[in-house]
């Protein structure tokens, strides 16, 4: 089945999609359709049956989707049926984390390497892969042909990082750092904004305690 272009709204749903189907009991899993899991995840009925047409072609009248052909399809169309590697730049306490998580692989996601400039924990390894210098980064992506970049590094240092993985080679950044970075059209970033996150849970909390 060939790609087809889907907005960002698409793509952060669908991977609520596959979470959904893939929890579902084994004697549930035969068939199923946009209705039921709009119902259950609490969306547009329309919205859901729109965006599994754009990356399925199995859907049926009456019948839905055969589950386990719906997770296959949403699978390699983010692309989680290969890996994607990816380097993570800063391997502080987060970018430690991250680079340890073994989880990402169920993704299409195998982070191969991570670099800092902290020479206590350059030429270490976390769960057998090496932290390099930030001196190597060029070399390194371009040899290994690598178009992901993760950014866990300060604030401060977040622009020039993201600019020395964009002249290596970086196509797709997933920064950690609460900072605009200013990129080339060509380049896309996935932000992690972990203070607003926690502004959204705090002021719903506020909103809870006056009720």
């Amino acid at each position: 089945m060939g790609l087809r272009a889907v907005s960002t709204q698409t793509l952060q749903r669908l991977p609520m999609y596959l979470n959904y189907l893939k929890a579902l009991p084994e004697n549930k899993k035969l068939n199923i359709s946009a209705t039921m899991i709009a119902e259950a995840l609490g969306l547009n009925h329309v919205q859901v049956r729109k965006d599994l047409a754009i990356i399925s072609k199995g859907g049926k009248p009456k019948v839905g989707y055969v589950t386990d052909l719906l997770i296959d399809d949403i699978e390699q169309y983010l692309g989680y049926d290969s890996a994607n590697s990816a380097v993570i730049i800063g391997a502080g306490n987060l970018g430690h984390a991250l680079f340890a998580f073994t989880g990402f692989s169920e993704y299409g996601l195998d982070i191969v390497a991570a670099f800092d400039t902290d020479e206590s924990v350059v030429g270490t390894t976390i769960n057998g892969k090496m932290v390099l210098p930030i001196d190597g980064l060029s070399s390194f992506c371009h040899s290994e042909n690598i178009k992901i970049g993760i950014i866990t590094v300060p604030a401060q240092k977040a622009q020039e990082v993201c600019n020395m993985l964009i002249s290596s080679g970086i196509l797709a950044i997933w920064n950690f750092a609460p900072i605009h970075l200013v990129v080339p059209e060509n380049v896309l970033v996935q932000n992690e904004n972990m203070a607003c996150s926690l502004a959204v849970l705090s002021k719903h909390l506020k909103q809870k305690n006056r009720e």
